[in-house]
């Protein structure tokens, strides 16, 4: 069966069609006065969007100043540290001075928002140290490392510098521990293995449970954006996780490959020592002369942070007087 061809147009319409077509009856004098109408109809609104883009290229300047700045021209770490808004006053300036007493003397700054700052809903407060890294590195774009740590531990060595102790990629790529279960003792993820130091983006420890988030480290960058904020993501705060960002953390380090590929992995002592808690039975324990003293837990379950750290905590401030 043969279909018959629609009829072919022609390239060439008759003269009638292509006057109709342009003027549909109007007037010659009349589509004069349109025409010029239309004409600075065009102009106007070209105009307007010139003055627009215009405007929008001067605050996208101050955007791109911002963004543009030198990572590393600021202070080298800045030392993040929630504070519970209902915490005794006095203990809290005390644990704002051994954070500002480190800082200055190694030239680093200090940030210490409240957990009420950020919008936690139902969450508990300890998911506040995500949000709270995020917004010091807003504060801070040209700082390069930004080291959460929370009120639950001291810094007990203040003549150790960060950048030699752990952070100087030569001197991290001998810490990192490789081939290691992410949470103990038995994870099928384990830490990779041959790392460059200088494509590290988040430095944390292990006690004998798992990943530690009460001390940790966060490089400056567009992925560290990225993973702060995937850490953060309701869909892990709904879950209630019995250890909240602890688990929640351990869960995206081992189903996400591109996140585990810039995590290293270090002894515990070197920066998160436990005085009481779970500590790591490799290298956990605190001892005299490491840099942190924590007490982790010591926030929850009617203990007394205060009390438990005051003999510690007095020991070192009698040190700075001597």
């Amino acid at each position: 069966m043969h279909f018959a061809m629609p009829p072919r147009k022609t390239s060439r319409p008759p003269p009638y069609a292509a006057r109709q077509s342009r003027g549909f009856g109007i007037p010659p004098a009349l589509r004069n006065i349109l025409r010029d109408r239309s004409r600075g109809l065009v102009v106007l609104i070209l105009g307007f969007f010139t003055l627009f883009w215009l405007l929008g290229g001067m605050s996208g300047g101050e955007r791109s100043a911002v963004k543009n700045t030198i990572v590393g021209s600021g202070a080298p770490v800045v030392i993040v540290t929630t504070i519970d808004p209902t915490a005794d006053l006095r203990w809290v300036e005390r644990i704002k001075k051994n954070r500002e007493d480190y800082a200055k003397k190694h030239g680093y700054a200090t940030f210490f928002p409240s957990t009420a700052d950020y919008p936690l809903k139902k969450s508990p407060p300890s998911w506040a140290k995500v949000p709270a890294l995020r917004h010091a590195m807003t504060l801070n774009p040209t700082s390069q490392f930004f080291w959460y740590l929370d009120s639950t531990a001291l810094i007990a060595n203040p003549s150790i510098s960060l950048q030699s102790h752990i952070l100087d990629k030569s001197r991290l790529e001998k810490l990192m521990i490789v081939n290691e279960p992410v949470v103990p003792p038995d994870s099928v993820i384990k830490t990779f293995g041959n790392l460059k130091g200088d494509r590290i983006d988040v430095i944390v420890s292990q006690d004998k449970e798992g990943l530690c988030v009460n001390s940790l480290f966060v490089k400056q960058g567009e992925w560290a954006k990225y993973f702060l904020d995937a850490w953060f993501d309701p869909i892990y705060r709904s879950y209630n996780f019995q250890k909240a960002e602890a688990h929640a953390l351990e869960h995206i380090v081992q189903w996400h490959g591109t996140i585990l590929a810039k995590l290293a992995l270090v002894p515990q002592d070197l920066f998160n020592s436990y005085v009481t808690g779970p500590a790591s039975p490799k290298n956990g324990q605190y001892k005299d002369g490491d840099l942190i003293a924590s007490f982790p837990g010591c926030d929850k379950e009617k203990r007394d942070c205060a009390e438990e750290m005051e003999p510690t905590l007095a020991k070192l401030e009698g040190k700075d007087k001597d």
